[in-house]
């Protein structure tokens, strides 16, 4: 009975899924780069093979993501939720643009009406995590999508 219990504590317990290491293994022009809107080179070349370590009171990384006492809550973001809505803003200013295939782009393969799960942190930067699936995640930031692994 008590191996049952111990067992019962651990579950519950747990670690959400994100909690962990993460390496950027790549970064690449956004989607929805433009002539207006610049992929920020340098900071991709800084960023790419960094690692962000999400903790429960803190995001520790790169200055660009780390974070004290962030308010983590997960919530299933449709393909116009993505990258704080860039892929729907594109569409809205271009009609001939297609937000699911530039989610595909990004990595978000589904069908329509699929949902991914994104991180909101909470954080001053404002970056949101989402997740490709549980052992990939991606963020926008300054007109790049970087994507990372679980380590």
């Amino acid at each position: 009975m008590a191996a049952v219990l111990a067992l019962a504590v651990n579950l519950t317990a747990a670690d959400p899924f994100y909690i962990g290491a993460w390496k950027i293994v790549s970064a690449v022009p956004a989607p929805w780069a433009s002539s207006e809107l610049t992929p920020d080179q340098p900071e991709m070349k800084d960023l790419s093979g960094k690692t962000i370590a999400f903790k429960p009171k803190e995001i520790e990384g790169p200055r660009q993501a780390a974070c004290k006492g962030p308010k983590y809550r997960v919530v299933n973001s449709p393909v116009e939720g993505l990258f704080q809505g860039m892929f729907d803003e594109t569409h809205r200013r271009d009609k001939s643009v297609d937000p699911a295939k530039m989610a595909a782009q990004a990595g978000f393969h589904g069908s329509p009406g699929a949902k991914w799960k994104t991180l909101e942190t909470g954080c001053g930067n404002e970056l949101d995590f989402h997740f490709i699936d549980p052992m990939t995640a991606a963020f926008g930031l300054n007109n790049v999508v970087y994507t990372m692994k679980k380590q």
